[in-house]
């Protein structure tokens, strides 16, 4: 791992294109404490151990912390409907920079009992089937918390990018973005940077030479 151009910052290996998905990338990015649980970091469920990502300090969680740049912009958030009513409380009442963009960008909502998505602009439910609708959406998708969401798409084995940003937390209990029982996944690690108390590291998914190979002669 060699240094990278800023400061803190490490360039683990190039970013290469998903070559099964050409243009199109599946995100997940998520708080994490080191012992992998994504559970409240922000205290709002109420958990005993929540908010240990916010008692760092808003430089740590605040504006564009997961480096999304472009794809935030061009690309579709997609959320399950626990983190997207959360979020429509938070969201439409502010208005820096930052959450302008992120009321502006297109959000896919995947839930079977919501009706009304009218309180964050740009919403709308899925319609049909959650893994079908991922695989035909032509836009990067940004998915955020939304565990269940997560979940399936790590099952079908949908997921391109992990972005984690890592608290240096240890809570014990909680779920974890990554279950116990899961089937084995090589990634590539592509940077690590450190963002205030925490690491942001991100994650794609791991392309054998053998796979490179084979893509080249299609």
């Amino acid at each position: 791992m060699s240094p990278g151009g800023d400061a803190g910052t490490y360039r683990c290996l190039s970013t290469a294109p998903d070559p099964w998905r050409p243009g199109v990338s599946i995100i997940v990015i998520e708080f994490v404490t080191l012992d992998g649980i994504v559970t409240d970091p922000d205290g709002r469920a109420g958990t005993p151990a929540g908010g240990w990502a916010f008692r760092h300090g808003p430089a740590t969680v605040a504006g564009d912390k997961f480096r999304l740049g472009s794809v935030l912009d061009d690309g579709v958030m997609l959320l399950g409907r626990r983190t997207w009513q959360q979020f429509s409380r938070l969201w439409p009442t502010r208005e820096d920079p930052f959450s302008a963009r992120m009321n502006a960008v297109p959000k896919l909502v995947a839930s079977r009992t919501l009706t009304d998505v009218s309180a964050w602009a740009n919403s709308t439910v899925l319609a049909g089937d959650l893994l079908d609708a991922v695989k035909r959406e032509e836009r990067d998708v940004i998915i955020t918390g939304s565990l269940s969401v997560v979940h399936a798409l790590m099952a079908a084995d949908l997921v391109d990018e992990y972005r984690l940003l890592t608290f240096p937390t240890l809570v014990g209990s909680g779920e974890r973005l990554f279950p116990a029982g899961g089937p084995p996944t090589h990634l590539e690690c592509v940077s690590a940077e450190q963002a205030g108390a925490a690491v942001l590291a991100r994650y794609r998914r791991e392309v054998s030479a053998a796979g490179r190979d084979q893509t080249a002669t299609i």
